[in-house]
């Protein structure tokens, strides 16, 4: 199970690289709308996100379940555990955020809703839970796929994530403003 969750999670990874980057250039208004592509995409993404929640579920029932068969828990130990745990909920709940914020209707026209402070502050927050909870699993996802050096492939992988990230955040403070002109 937990190879499937790696192979999900880099799946997850190239399509939020894809619509950070499409998205990204979308708000800063270098492009006008979304495609049938994009939107088919996010959804694909969305699906792949909720079977990765489901299986983190499953995986953490059995932890727990493991942690009260030995009578202890050794907290402070999985600080880590707990960690990637709680900051994979925080990315759930900017998500949906994302998803209330950028929503489309039914007839393939963009309609956004307000996009204000406390908006902007939510998006902020997504970009910031996505970056720890990337961050917290890199080791554990790098070791699914058998890669030995962590100092290259996660240095690699964290400079193109972390590039991403801080051009989807600017371009959410960008929008913001265009917002705020209107």
């Amino acid at each position: 199970m937990r190879k499937i969750n790696a192979i999900i999670t880099m799946l997850i990874i190239v399509l939020f690289l894809f619509h950070g980057i499409a998205g990204g250039f979308q708000l800063a208004g270098v492009i006008n709308g979304g495609s049938k592509l994009m939107k088919t995409l996010a959804h694909i993404m969305e699906a792949l996100i909720w079977l990765h929640v489901l299986i983190g579920i499953k995986l953490t029932a059995d932890t727990v379940k493991a942690m009260k068969r030995a009578g202890v828990s050794y907290f402070k130990e999985n600080k880590l555990f707990w960690l990637r745990r709680i900051s994979g909920l925080a990315v759930m709940v900017f998500i949906m955020a994302h998803i209330f914020i950028f929503a489309h209707n039914g007839e393939g026209a963009y309609r956004l809703n307000e996009f204000g402070g406390f908006e902007l502050m939510t998006q902020i927050l997504l970009v910031v839970s996505i970056a720890l909870h990337a961050v917290s699993n890199a080791k554990p996802a790098l070791i699914s796929f058998g890669i030995k050096s962590f100092k290259e492939a996660g240095l690699d992988l964290a400079l193109i994530l972390a590039g991403i990230l801080i051009f989807t955040g600017i371009a959410f403070i960008i929008y913001y403003f265009r917002w705020a002109a209107v």
